[in-house]
């Protein structure tokens, strides 16, 4: 089985990723998983690179096994997958979870997130603690992260849904690695506020445009 696609969904994918790591829910939490990776580095950039590098790789473990899994769930209904009332149904996922971020309705309840610490400064600590961060902040991610799983399940395609999630964690972990390599530069981070705001709206907009589009193309197969 090949990736497939065109390689522009790849790049949406990071894009969509980076846009992820400066909503409000995210961004806040980028100084805290970095400081692991700045007071384990030991002040050698090339190991705080490693660490970041492994910390992101652990997080797009567990988001590109989301996609499998959805991927997996659509093929199971073979053809049906590619039927357009699969398409309608996706992209009406997609439009709601974009009303979502503009808040109109609450998805999950609030809960605190707290970085879980792991002890053992190495790269496989690093990894597991990337992971556990993953599935913490879910919750933060499940409107960006259900939409694009409701597009996966229209796929028959295993390697296409799993690189696109790897694109889409390494685009959301990008100033995380910067931050994570280049420690010093912590403090030269925007502070959160209303820009964040303008980032998450944006993010909405432009999941709503993509609902409403794939909901009008498979209107147009009946």
């Amino acid at each position: 089985m090949q990736i497939s696609g065109s390689p522009f969904d790849f790049v949406i994918a990071f894009f969509a990723g980076f846009l992820a790591s400066l909503t409000p829910c995210v961004y806040p939490l980028i100084p805290i998983g970095a400081g692991y990776v700045v007071g384990s580095a030991q002040s050698s950039k090339v190991k705080a690179l490693l660490l970041s590098l492994s910390y992101v790789t652990g997080m797009a473990l567990v988001y590109s096994f989301l996609g499998i899994l959805a991927v997996l769930t659509g093929s199971i209904f073979g053809s049906i997958s590619s039927a357009p009332a699969v398409g309608l149904v996706s992209g009406a996922f997609i439009l709601v979870f974009g009303l979502f971020m503009f808040d109109l309705f609450h998805f999950s309840p609030r809960t605190r997130i707290r970085m879980p610490v792991y002890g053992k400064n190495n790269f496989l600590g690093a990894l597991l603690l990337g992971a556990v961060s993953g599935l913490m902040i879910t919750p933060c991610l499940s409107p960006v992260l259900g939409a694009i799983l409701s597009y996966l399940a229209t796929k028959n395609n295993v390697f296409y849904g799993c690189f696109l999630l790897l694109s889409f964690s390494f685009g959301m972990g990008l100033i995380f690695i910067l931050v994570g390599t280049f420690g010093a530069g912590i403090a030269g981070l925007p502070k959160s506020g209303r820009w964040m705001l303008v980032i998450k709206k944006i993010c909405a907009a432009i999941m709503v445009g993509a609902g409403i589009y794939f909901i009008f193309s498979s209107l147009r197969r009946f």
